[in-house]
C-alpha cells in the first residue's frame, strides 16, 4: 500500500492551511505490493489475527505499533481512547505478531470476518471476450491477436468464453471437436428484451471452457471470427440496419448483449466464480436494440447554436449503461472495455460500465499500431484484488474532506469505498479539512493517518494426487486478507515548513482529481480557469511569505518570484501546470481534441499513482552520449535543451509514448537503432516493464525520419502558428508573465 501526501507537515490550522494556497491530502495505492518507500508489508497467517486485532472503541480504528500499549489496555493512536484487551489479544500479544512490529501489515481473515457477507471458499477464475462484428477485417485480427495473447496469460484452470454480437447474439461452445455457435436475435426495440434467456440458448458450464484442455480449441474458434457483412445485417428485419450507398448502418447491439450475459454469467456467482472478468471489444457505437445511443450530438451543430460543446459532450446520454454496472457488480462482474475506433463512440455514457463494475476503459484510435494485444496480456499477468473495502480513517480535529476514484461510496457508513476490482496500479486519492478553526494548537500530538483495505483475491489450491492419477486437476479457493497501514506526520511550524514539505506529483494528482471534476460538472473551460486561478493564488501567497526584497529593484512585476526560486520544492509546479493546461485532457473542441479521446485520458488519469501521472502530464527527457552512455538524466521540454546539452541521442518518456530520438547533428557511426545489448535499450525495457499500459515505442533519426511526433512534445517555445488558439499560442516564459501579471491584478 503506497500513501504519498501532499505536504509532508501538515498546517497547524485552517487558516495557515488556506494561507499557503496549496491543497492538503494524499494518494493512496492500496493494492500495491510495497509502500512508497518500497518495503513490503509484514504478514500475518490464517490464525485469526484479522478477526482479535484489537480496535479502538470510539472511532474503530486498529491497534497499530503508534497505540501506547499496557499490560491489560491500550491508547487509540488516533482518538486517544483508553481500551481494555481481551485475553484472546493479550495472549496474542505475549508473542511475535505482525501488529507489534509494523505499522504496514496484511493479515489473512477467516471467512466469518467479512463483513461484506459470507464468502465461497472455491472458486474458479473466469474469463469472458465479447466481440462486435459489426466491425472491419482489421479489427477482427486485431481481437484474435489480442485475445490469443490472453490465452497465453490466463493461469491453467481458468474458465473462458467466447460471445458475438450484431443484430444477434452468438455463444460459443468450444468444448466438442468442433466449434458451434448457437444465435439468439436481438429485437430492435430498446425496450424489449431477447426472445429466450441465453441459459435456454445454451447451458452456462457447456459455454465456459476449461483453458487447460480446451485453449487449441478456443484459438480454432478464434479463427472462425469475420466481420457480419451488409446482408447479415439487415436481412433478419427491417429495422436491423439501415443501407445508404453500400454503407450498412445499425446493428451493433452491444447493450442488449451485456444485459443479457450479465444475467446469463449471474446464475454461477458464488458457485462456480468469485468474480468474472468480461472483455468488451467495441469498434463503434451501439446503434441496436437497448441502450441505443445516438451519435449526432457531435459534430459543427455546436458551433451554429452557440452552445458549448464540451459541456455538451462529456455527460452521459443515458443511464442505461451506468445501471448496467450496478446489475453486473450484483452479478460479481467486472467488465474491461477495449474500444478500437476513429468513429466518435460516445465513451462518455459507455465508461461507467466499466470503471463502476471494477473494469478499466482502453482506447485505440485504429487497429494499425495498437497496443491492445500488450496490453491484453500485461493486463492478465499481474494480480488483482476484488471484492475491496477501502476505509480511511484519521486522528482528531481533521477529518477527510472528498474522495476521487474509481470507487462507489458505501451508502452507509462515511469514509468507506467499494473497490470491485483493482490492481497493484490503482491509485484513489483524498483531501483533508479542520473540524474547526483551532486546528492542532490545542495539543502536540502529531496527527495520523490509518487506512484499512480488505480484499478478496483468488489462489491455486496445491492437492497432492491420493490415487496416482496422472490427470491434471487446478483448484483455487478465495482468500479475504485485511492490509492496513498508519502513517504519522508532523505539524508544521510555519508556513515555509509546509512548503519544503511538499510532493509535486502528489499535489498534481490531487489538482488533476479536482479538475477532471469540475470539466464535468462545469466543461472544460471552468476546467482551466480553477487551474490557471490555483497558480495565480499559490503564487500570491507565496509572496506574502517570502523573505522581503528590495522594492526598488526593478518593476513590480519583476519582482514577483513566479518560479519559485527561494523554494526548490516548488518549483517544479509552474511547469506542471503549464503542461497540464496545454495537454489534450484540457484542450477545447474547437481546438482539436476528439471528445472520446478526452473521456478515455480522463478515466485513466483518475487512476494513475503520482509519478506515472507526472509522466503523462509532463514527459522526461533525458539525454544519451552514446547508446552506452547517459549524458543528463533531465532537461526541459525546448528546442534549446537539444542544442545547449550537445547531446547526440535523446530519450523521451510522456507515459503512453517512448520516443528514441538521434539529432540530425549526431556522429553517423553511432549504431541507429541502438543495439539490444546497450544501456539505452536497458532503459527502455526498464520503463515498459514498469508501466500499468503498453507505451508506444518509436525510432526517430533526425533530418531522415519525420520527427514531428517528438518536437511536439517540446511545449515550452512559443508557437509562430497563430491559427492556433489559447494556450496553445503561449510559450513556457510567457505564460509565467501573464501569471505574474495576475498576480500583481489579485494583490491589489
Amino acid at each position: 500500500m503506497s500513501v504519498r501526501s501532499s505536504i509532508s507537515r501538515f498546517p497547524v490550522n485552517l487558516e495557515e492551511q488556506e494561507s499557503s494556497g496549496l491543497p492538503w491530502g494524499i494518494t493512496v495505492a492500496p493494492f500495491a505490493a510495497t509502500d512508497e518507500r518500497g518495503a513490503p508489508p509484514v504478514r500475518g497467517g490464517p490464525d485469526g489475527g484479522g478477526r482479535i486485532l484489537p480496535r479502538c472503541e470510539h472511532c474503530w480504528a486498529y491497534f497499530s505499533t503508534y497505540c501506547d500499549l499496557e499490560n491489560w489496555a491500550w491508547t487509540c493512536g488516533l482518538c486517544g481512547t483508553y481500551n481494555g484487551l481481551s485475553s484472546d489479544s493479550i495472549k496474542r500479544f505475549s508473542s511475535d505478531c505482525p501488529e507489534l512490529s509494523s505499522s504496514f501489515i496484511d493479515l489473512e481473515l477467516e471467512p466469518s470476518d467479512d463483513e461484506s457477507g459470507d464468502i465461497e471458499l472455491k472458486a474458479r477464475p473466469v474469463y469472458v471476450a465479447v466481440v462486435d462484428l459489426c466491425s472491419s477485417e482489421d479489427f477482427i485480427e486485431l481481437i484474435k491477436s489480442a485475445l490469443l495473447a490472453a490465452l497465453e496469460a490466463l493461469v491453467p484452470g481458468s474458465l473462458f468464453g467466447l460471445v458475438i454480437f450484431s443484430h444477434k447474439i452468438g455463444l460459443y461452445d468450444v468444448q466438442g471437436p468442433i466449434p458451434l455457435v448457437k444465435n439468439v436475435f436481438i429485437p430492435s426495440d430498446s425496450e424489449s428484451t431477447l426472445p429466450m434467456p441465453l441459459q435456454d440458448v445454451m447451458p452456462l458450464l457447456s459455454f465456459l471452457a476449461p483453458v487447460e484442455t480446451c485453449k487449441d480449441r478456443i484459438a480454432a474458434a478464434l479463427e472462425t471470427l469475420r466481420p457480419a457483412t451488409s446482408w447479415e445485417r439487415t436481412a433478419p428485419s427491417a429495422g436491423a440496419g439501415e443501407e445508404t450507398d453500400g454503407v450498412c448502418f445499425g446493428g451493433r447491439g452491444f447493450g442488449s448483449t451485456m444485459t443479457a450475459l450479465v444475467d446469463y454469467l449471474g446464475s454461477e456467482y458464488g458457485t462456480t466464480f468469485a468474480l468474472a472478468r468480461v472483455f468488451a471489444f467495441l469498434s463503434g457505437a451501439p446503434d441496436y436494440g437497448a441502450g441505443q445511443l445516438d451519435t449526432r450530438r457531435y459534430g459543427e451543430q455546436y458551433a451554429s447554436r452557440r452552445e458549448d460543446a464540451d459541456r455538451a459532450l462529456l455527460p452521459e446520454q443515458t443511464p442505461f449503461y451506468r445501471d448496467l454496472a450496478a446489475d453486473a457488480v450484483q452479478a460479481g462482474v467486472c467488465v474491461d472495455l477495449f474500444a478500437v475506433t476513429d468513429e466518435y463512440t460516445d465513451l462518455a455514457s459507455l465508461k461507467f460500465l466499466s470503471i463502476e463494475s471494477g473494469g478499466s476503459l482502453f482506447f485505440y484510435s485504429n487497429a494499425d499500431d495498437s497496443t491492445l494485444p500488450q496490453d491484453m496480456y500485461r493486463m492478465l499477468s499481474r494480480p488483482y484484488a476484488f471484492g475491496c473495502i477501502l476505509r480511511l480513517r484519521t486522528s482528531s480535529d481533521y477529518k477527510p474532506g472528498n474522495a476521487y476514484g474509481h470507487f462507489f461510496p458505501d451508502p452507509q457508513y462515511e469514509n468507506v469505498q467499494h473497490i470491485i476490482c483493482c490492481d497493484s496500479f490503482a491509485t484513489y486519492a483524498y483531501d483533508f479539512a479542520f473540524d474547526s478553526k483551532e486546528g492542532f494548537s490545542r495539543h502536540s500530538d502529531h496527527p495520523m493517518v490509518q487506512m484499512a483495505f480488505q480484499y478478496s483475491v483468488i489462489e491455486p489450491v496445491n492437492e497432492s494426487s491420493a490415487n496416482g492419477s496422472n490427470s491434471m486437476s487446478f483448484k483455487f479457493c478465495v482468500k479475504r486478507r485485511l492490509r492496513i497501514r498508519t502513517l504519522q506526520f508532523a505539524v508544521a511550524r510555519n508556513i515555509h515548513e509546509i512548503y519544503d514539505s511538499v510532493d509535486t506529483e502528489a499535489i498534481l494528482s490531487i489538482l488533476v482529481h479536482k479538475v477532471i471534476l469540475a470539466s464535468l460538472e462545469e466543461g472544460v473551460r471552468e476546467g482551466r480557469n480553477l487551474l490557471n486561478d490555483w497558480l495565480v493564488i499559490l503564487t500570491a501567497q507565496y509572496e506574502t511569505h517570502k523573505p522581503s526584497v528590495d522594492e526598488n529593484n526593478g518593476s513590480l512585476m519583476s519582482q514577483i518570484d513566479v518560479s519559485f526560486s527561494q523554494c526548490p520544492e516548488l518549483q517544479p509546479l509552474p511547469r506542471l501546470i503549464f503542461a497540464l493546461l496545454r495537454h489534450s485532457l484540457l484542450r477545447l473542441h474547437e481546438e482539436g481534441i476528439h471528445p472520446d479521446y478526452r473521456i478515455y485520458l480522463q478515466c485513466l488519469f483518475s487512476a494513475l499513482e503520482p509519478s506515472s501521472l507526472h509522466k503523462a502530464v509532463y514527459p522526461v527527457l533525458m539525454s544519451y552520449s552514446s547508446p552506452d552512455k547517459q549524458a543528463y538524466p533531465r532537461h526541459s521540454l525546448c528546442r534549446a535543451a537539444l542544442i545547449t546539452s550537445g547531446s547526440p541521442i535523446f530519450l523521451l518518456d510522456a507515459f503512453t509514448d517512448i520516443i528514441v530520438y538521434y539529432s540530425s547533428t549526431a556522429d553517423p557511426s553511432l549504431p541507429f537503432p541502438p543495439p539490444h545489448d546497450c544501456l539505452l535499450r536497458a532503459t527502455v525495457n526498464k520503463l515498459k516493464q514498469d508501466r500499468c499500459i503498453t507505451p508506444k515505442l518509436t525510432f526517430i533519426q533526425g533530418g531522415k525520419d519525420d520527427a514531428t511526433l517528438f518536437e511536439n512534445y517540446l511545449i515550452e517555445e512559443q508557437e509562430v502558428d497563430g491559427s492556433i488558439p489559447a494556450m496553445n499560442v503561449m510559450g513556457f516564459v510567457s505564460f509565467l508573465q501573464d501569471i505574474s501579471r495576475e498576480v500583481l491584478e489579485y494583490l491589489k
